[in-house]
């Protein structure tokens, strides 16, 4: 039988103490996180070559003067606007830094000064693990919603974080933020009808293209185009949106664009049915219809 002293017992005390520290110091609640969030995520308002709006989505701050959101979320724009959450100040958008076509990514450049969102590691994300989503579904500024890490997905070479935080459209490019107020994912996709099956691209690919990003050259917004790209992650996401679908693949649309091959399991749903049921989550106002 050992036999520990006063110091011992001391000295273990403040050993387990100071490991429940280290492993809570980093966490943080609910309220904190969204606090937190709002203040780099903002509104994004794209506009046509006569003033039009095209689409809303979302985005947020990844550096001094940089924002990050979806490419297909400015695409076809001449101009757009950035709102941070919570405030009436309107900032231009003043150019693209950076764009991965091949993942839905693009970076964008405002004269906005706001804290910018840690980046953390996608690549150590588990299933189980819970999330938030933060963004502006149909245009409803600031809505942060939580739910786990159901799944990661496997998209030819690349993967997808699936998460059970409600999506909209106007999600689009918002936060995706895991216990640490770390963004994780960037919300991309959902299914409609599909019991909240919603779809992230991981930060892993984000900070990537930071690293090639050049603020002080920025290129016009108009140069943000996704058809020079040899292949698109979400044209791999789902099965094909026409009639006679191949059996065990999911039937997707994206922008009135079949998407394929996500694996999934065999379904008795026509293909009809099946139709348009994945939605890229920006809210897109044509002829005063909104998709």
């Amino acid at each position: 039988m050992v036999r520990l002293n006063a110091r011992s017992v001391g000295l273990l005390w403040g050993a387990l103490l100071a490991l429940v520290g280290a492993n809570s110091v980093h966490a943080q609640t609910a309220q904190e996180i969204a606090q937190r969030a709002f203040g780099s995520t903002v509104l994004l308002v794209m506009e046509d070559a006569n003033g039009q709006p095209l689409s809303l989505g979302s985005g947020f701050v990844v550096r001094d003067g940089e924002i990050a959101s979806n490419l297909h979320v400015v695409e076809g724009a001449a101009r757009g606007y950035a709102k941070l959450v919570g405030q009436k100040t309107k900032y231009d958008l003043e150019g693209v830094t950076a764009v991965d076509p091949e993942r839905d990514l693009v970076v964008l450049k405002i004269s906005a000064r706001s804290q910018a969102l840690p980046l953390g590691n996608s690549d150590a994300v588990q299933v189980g693990e819970p999330v938030y989503a933060v963004g502006n579904p149909q245009g409803l500024e600031g809505t942060f919603s939580q739910g786990i890490v159901s799944s990661i997905r496997e998209v030819g070479t690349d993967k997808l974080l699936q998460i059970t935080a409600p999506i909209s459209p106007g999600s689009s490019g918002g936060p995706v933020l895991n216990g640490k107020g770390e963004v994780i994912g960037v919300s991309v996709a959902t299914f409609r009808g599909g019991q909240n099956l919603n779809f992230a691209i991981p930060s892993s690919y984000l900070k990537t293209l930071l690293s090639k990003a050049s603020p002080a050259k920025p290129k016009p917004l108009a140069e943000a185009k996704p058809v020079k790209a040899a292949r698109s992650i979400l044209a791999d996401l789902g099965g094909r949106s026409t009639e006679g679908g191949r059996r065990g693949t999911v039937d997707l649309e994206i922008h009135g664009t079949p998407v394929r091959r996500i694996r999934a399991l065999p379904t008795k749903s026509t293909a009809r049915e099946r139709k348009k049921r994945l939605l890229p989550c920006d809210l897109l106002r044509r002829s005063g219809q909104s998709y």
